[in-house]
């Protein structure tokens, strides 16, 4: 999976390691480097790619950068590896957004049919669920190989992957809308009251 080699400390610098497959590396790469070298600049890393094998490793390109730039590069990184686009990737920029990954493999095994069946469900007929909970929940979602990556802040993210497992599950698609829409109609109340809340003391 994208991800599973962890960050190391190395001589007093800080490394990570991601993994991403090698389809992606030219998406990751973008015309004459343009991806790689603005996932640079804007995180202040350093990326070595080997495009034999999707291998990469971050490090920091100055001596004050941060651990938290070092690990959104990673989360960039990774998102573009589990087949979002790098515009939709770069929304991981922002402090208060989170990349979920769920290995549909380990709700339903690896049997290709069974797995086919399963990821037909998330996406829907041309795209439809998938669009859905991503309209429904402000969220990107993508489904790529036994993968489904979601990209929001860290509320909507959990409420868009309890509504995939659901699918995973084998709810129909409506229950799941419904519990979506609820939960966002609760989440988005709490957030109005506090929004409220901060007001009236800051006008105190």
């Amino acid at each position: 999976m994208p991800g599973e080699e962890k960050g190391r400390f190395i001589m007093g610098v800080t490394r990570l390691y991601e993994k991403i497959p090698v389809e992606r590396v030219g998406v990751l790469l973008g015309g004459g480097g343009a991806v790689k070298k603005e996932i640079e600049e804007k995180t202040r890393t350093m990326l070595t790619i080997d495009p034999t094998t999707g291998s990469i490793i971050i490090e920091p390109a100055f001596p004050n950068t941060t651990a938290l730039e070092l690990m959104k590069a990673q989360n960039i990184i990774r998102a573009i590896g589990c087949g979002f686009s790098p515009e939709r990737a770069f929304r991981l920029l922002e402090d208060d957004q989170i990349l979920e990954v769920i290995d549909v493999r380990q709700y339903v095994g690896d049997k290709p049919n069974h797995l086919k069946r399963v990821l037909g469900r998330i996406i829907g007929e041309e795209g439809k669920a998938r669009r859905t909970l991503e309209e429904l929940t402000g969220t990107y979602i993508s489904v790529y190989e036994h993968y489904v990556a979601i990209i929001g802040d860290y509320e909507t993210a959990n409420i868009a992957k309890k509504a995939v497992e659901m699918i995973i599950e084998g709810r129909m698609h409506s229950t799941v809308y419904r519990y979506v829409e609820r939960e966002m109609f609760t989440l988005r109340r709490k957030r109005i009251t506090e929004l409220w809340k901060e007001q009236k003391e800051g006008i105190k």
